[in-house]
């Protein structure tokens, strides 16, 4: 359990990160990580009390850091 909280965490951070450099966001590279990781980790728990999810904590991971960052928009685009 502790490895995938782990794993979920940096996989969240390089998506984030990601997202900024190749212009996906405009939020900055911590906002966007922020974000990322809290959406990751929201998802988590979710899998955790619900159960339900991708079968792969990755893409779980994944999945859920670009869903947060769509959800969450701090920067209003022109």
């Amino acid at each position: 359990m502790f490895p995938t909280l782990i794993g979920t965490v940096v996989l969240a951070g390089i998506v984030g990160y990601l997202s900024e450099k190749t212009r996906f966001t405009h939020n900055g590279i911590l906002q966007s990580i922020i974000i990322c990781i809290g959406g990751a980790f929201l998802f988590y728990f979710v899998r955790l009390m619900f159960g339900f999810g991708f079968a792969s904590p990755g893409l779980n991971a994944i999945a859920a850091s670009v869903g947060a960052l769509i959800i969450v928009p701090t920067h209003w685009r022109k």
